[in-house]
């Protein structure tokens, strides 16, 4: 194993790409996700447990995501306000996460009104358009012109990034869990002048599966409200279309195999 694997920074494998025994990795080097059956170290695995179905943990990584990021960011969010960026399933999961690890306030931002009512249902206290308001001015009167605490973009938009910036407080901190479509602009001098502190997290490092596994078996995340549809395995086409075009306000799709 690298020295990123035994840390528990597995998604930061020094080894991804290599073919080799030992190294290849679902998805990447080799096949994964829809076969029916697969060979899995012992090592990778959770038990799941009684009182989850097979539907909601296919949500523990993505609940992972942004857990891993509020991990790198000190784990801490106990009376903070936090916005949110992006009423994604990721977004919807990091709402949930904040909530139960005790943000006083979140802020859920976004362009859809029907996912930021899905937030709303699973704990957002404010919501944000940023099709009709300015995020950085709305949290500033939100929060007193302060800023936030903590953010997480979990958006990806093209400006997504520099409202994060301009959204946080001086000595804040930025937890990115989202991915672009392409380069994106940003102005660091706003993060170096206000010793904003920024925390990139991809995927569910930090053995944070397990944690999340723990969070919804003990009924702090709801999966259910983010599975919008179900599909499968012959209607894989119909599956990738819904989730591409959002069909039907698709949030998560399940494909069964």
């Amino acid at each position: 194993r690298c020295e990123n694997c035994i840390k528990g920074w597995y998604t930061s494998c020094l080894n991804y790409g290599n073919v080799a025994k030992g190294h290849r990795a679902k998805g990447l080097t080799c096949d994964g996700g829809f076969a029916e059956y697969a060979a899995n170290h012992v090592n990778t695995l959770y038990r799941l447990p009684d009182n989850l179905t097979f539907e909601q943990a296919c949500m523990v990584t993505t609940a992972a995501s942004p857990l891993w990021a509020i991990d790198l960011m000190g784990g801490y969010l106990a009376g903070e306000t936090v916005l949110v960026q992006g009423p994604g399933p990721i977004g919807l999961l990091a709402v949930q996460l904040c909530k139960a690890l005790g943000a006083e306030r979140v802020i859920l931002s976004g362009t859809r009104d029907e996912r930021l009512s899905v937030g709303r249902k699973l704990g957002a206290d404010v919501l944000v358009n940023v099709r009709r308001e300015s995020l950085p001015r709305r949290v500033a009167e939100i929060t007193g012109g302060k800023g936030a605490d903590s953010v997480l973009e979990c958006a990806g938009g093209p400006t997504s990034m520099q409202e994060a910036l301009e959204s946080v407080k001086r000595g804040g901190r930025i937890g990115v869990v989202a991915w672009y479509a392409g380069p994106v602009e940003v102005d660091m001098n706003l993060a170096v002048r206000s010793n904003v502190r920024i925390y990139a997290a991809r995927g569910e490092g930090g053995m944070n599966s397990g944690r999340s596994l723990a969070l919804m078996s003990a009924g702090k995340l709801d999966a259910d409200a983010i599975i919008t549809h179900h599909f499968a395995l012959d209607q894989v086409h119909d599956a990738f279309r819904t989730y591409v075009d959002r069909v039907g306000n698709a949030l998560k799709v399940i494909m069964y195999v």
